[in-house]
């Protein structure tokens, strides 16, 4: 099995803010802003301005709605942004496709979306746009759900980060971001692994365990590096709700997980079924960092 270097760090230089301007993305920006702070980097923020946002718009309109709309969102992101290097980008064309432009361009580091769960318009995040961003981003993607509580702390402050594996390569994409990210922020550091309910007498669920819990160890030893050593946790039960329940009762502040390219498979976080991704960030009670392996 692979283990990290310990030394490992992961830098920013540039950070992308993809927003459609409702309160779920407006949700995202704080933590955006935070991280662009913290890290001394410029942080871009763009609305793209796309023929789908006005599906009751006749094709002749379309022109000089999107040019007005393109004014007035500009300014509103000004005005938000004031305090940290930044560019307001008001793109026009298909959303998903223009924002991997972006990332192309103005080499991103991190993606920052906000989610409204599994309802709504499919072009507002997340719907069918966040969720193909995460699932075909070549970058990290942190994305901040309608469920997740602000609290009395600081915006992207993570005190405690739940870093979630299968032992895969895919999963394992994500160990440089929770190490690196526990050591700036001293954070405490939980490794969790989730087996799924066995079948009655197919397997000897004591011993998966514990093998299961001697891995984790390995994979993220302990070390003088971290403020705090790492925590290991294997729990049983279906994925997603054990993760997202994980989470919250242990008052994390980030999910950390490693998805699958969808070159290879559909799913998500790697063996697990292909919602499992898309249910935690919907329903976390704290923002979640994809990176794809």
């Amino acid at each position: 099995m692979k283990t990290l270097e310990m030394g490992t760090e992961v830098k920013l230089k540039n950070v992308l803010f993809a927003t459609d301007f409702s309160r779920y993305s407006n949700a995202a920006l704080p933590y955006a802003f935070a991280i662009a702070q913290q890290y001394g980097v410029k942080l871009f923020a763009a609305h793209v301005l796309s023929p789908e946002s006005y599906l009751f718009t006749v094709p002749e309109g379309w022109n000089s709605l999107l040019e007005k709309q393109s004014e007035i969102d500009s300014k509103k992101l000004e005005e938000q942004l004031r305090g940290v290097p930044h560019e307001v980008l008001s793109p026009v064309g298909d959303i998903s496709d223009v924002i991997f432009k972006l990332v192309r361009d103005n080499h991103i580091d991190l993606l920052v979306v906000g989610t409204h769960g599994r309802s709504g318009l499919p072009k507002l995040l997340l719907g069918s746009v966040a969720e193909k961003l995460f699932r075909l981003s070549s970058i990290p993607v942190l994305t901040v759900g309608p469920h997740v509580v602000r609290g009395e702390k600081l915006v992207a402050e993570f005190n405690r980060i739940v870093f979630v594996t299968d032992f895969s390569e895919e999963s394992l994409a994500a160990k440089a971001f929770a190490i690196a990210l526990a050591r700036e922020h001293h954070s405490r550091l939980s490794v969790l692994n989730v087996l799924q309910h066995p079948q009655a007498g197919t397997v000897n669920l004591e011993a998966d365990m514990d093998f299961a819990f001697r891995q984790l160890e390995q994979i993220i030893p302990p070390t003088p590096d971290l403020w705090f050593q790492p925590e290991y946790f294997v729990e049983v039960g279906d994925a997603a709700e054990t993760i997202r329940t994980f989470a919250s009762k242990h008052g994390a502040d980030l999910i950390i997980m490693g998805i699958r390219p969808p070159a290879r498979s559909i799913g998500s976080l790697t063996h697990f079924s292909h919602s499992t991704a898309q249910d935690i960030m919907a329903y976390a009670t704290c923002p979640v960092l994809t990176v794809r392996g």
